[in-house]
């Protein structure tokens, strides 16, 4: 649907929250939960979807009658997909994720071939002339992008992703916008790096003498291109994370002249006081599942560390008050609960910011930790969860009415 805001943004959550890695079990996920949400918070409308792919369910989507039968489910219920979640490659739930999350990264062929395959289902499932997104890991791990030349392999890979996002427009009439998401511990883990890699070395000469190469175009349209077709995947709660003010960056990366191709909604962990009394609070979050990276704040300075085990061990050996953000997707309509708060105030800047100015065409809720949480703040419905935060945020941005249609 969209959104009665500056922009008319299309929203709506993503899909990441369902359990499933093949076409076959994604498929079954969306048919189970997405009538019921819709009949609540769309039911007169066309309802968006932001559709999380895995590689094999990419491939499995493709095949041709199966791609059919889900443009029928689209057509029947009254959905539409605008963005397609592409970060992580693999295995997502129930089983130990952590840092592998960010692999393959962008040095491979095999992140190159996987984000091609989902670009080239959006492009199949956008309207004629249609613009869609495709948020990706930020190049990979921190401690995997470690020499110069695995920084020029990343640039290299997303530059090669721009040449088949071309040469689709070119064939499709569908724009497709490679949404690069920093993260903590990742090769760019801030907005700032992010803008400052993109820059200095994704818009530079280099990158266009590549695209060139790889499309005839000349250096200006390279260019063109380059900027068209990569952007920013910005998470609210990553940036919390990384206490960074929310619509202040969002200016600053506006004011650069870099797309947010997509907005996602989301809240972090925040606590002030010593991690070793915080300890027992924190780790009930500890799932062994998911990288819970941490940022602590200690007169001014900010120390990072990559999941919570190394947090405590660093806790042990000093008795100081500090402020702790640890990257945890919590429900956004919550500001505290057990003991700990929430980033939630960066959430409000971000959406007071969609009030007044276009932030992003593509606006997104990914709370996808639900199975992990305290069974204390989540329900037994996984539905009416998903629903209670839809309409959070839709009363959050002073909904008035959707757009009918919701089709760009």
């Amino acid at each position: 649907m969209q959104l009665d805001l500056p922009g008319n943004p299309h929203f709506s959550y993503c899909t990441n929250i369902h359990a499933g890695e093949t076409w076959v079990e994604i498929e079954a996920a969306l048919a189970s939960y997405l009538p019921a949400i819709k009949r609540q918070v769309a039911p007169a409308v066309a309802m968006g979807i932001g559709l999380r792919l895995s590689a094999v369910a990419a491939r499995g989507l493709a095949v041709p009658h199966v791609f059919e039968r889900f443009k029928r489910f689209l057509h029947e219920g009254g959905f539409y997909v605008f963005t397609i979640n592409a970060f992580p490659y693999g295995s997502f739930h129930g089983t130990r994720v952590k840092e592998r999350v960010y692999e393959p990264d962008w040095r491979t062929l095999e992140r190159l071939r996987f984000t091609a395959e989902a670009a080239d289902v959006l492009a199949r499932l956008l309207p004629e002339g249609g613009i869609g997104s495709v948020s990706t890991v930020p190049g990979g791990f921190r401690e995997s992008i470690a020499t110069p030349n695995d920084v020029v392999s990343v640039a290299e890979g997303l530059v090669r992703a721009v040449a088949h996002l071309h040469n689709l427009r070119e064939t499709s009439g569908r724009t497709i916008v490679l949404a690069i998401e920093p993260e903590p511990a990742c090769f760019l883990e801030t907005t700032n790096e992010a803008v400052r890699f993109l820059e200095d070395k994704l818009f530079s000469a280099s990158s266009r003498a590549v695209l060139s190469g790889l499309t005839g175009m000349s250096s200006d349209r390279s260019e063109e291109a380059l900027r068209r077709h990569l952007g920013l995947c910005f998470d609210v709660c990553h940036s919390a994370v990384a206490f960074e003010e929310t619509a202040a960056t969002l200016d600053d990366v506006c004011a650069a002249g870099i797309s947010v191709a997509k907005l996602q909604f989301s809240s972090a962990l925040s606590a002030t006081g010593r991690m070793s009394d915080l300890r027992h609070l924190f780790q009930t979050f500890d799932d062994g599942i998911y990288l819970h990276q941490a940022v602590e704040r200690r007169n001014g300075v900010l120390t990072r560390y990559t999941d919570l085990p190394e947090a405590f061990a660093a806790a042990e050996r000093h008795g100081e008050s500090s402020e702790w953000r640890v990257h945890c997707h919590v429900p956004v309509f919550l500001d505290r609960f057990d003991g700990l708060g929430s980033t939630q105030a960066n959430l409000r800047e971000a959406l007071a910011l969609c009030r007044r100015r276009e932030v992003a065409p593509h606006l997104e809720v990914e709370t996808y930790t639900w199975s992990v949480l305290p069974p204390g703040i989540r329900n037994s419905d996984l539905a009416g969860d998903i629903v209670r935060e839809l309409q959070w945020v839709q009363s959050e941005l002073r909904l008035a009415r959707v757009s009918n249609g919701a089709r760009r």
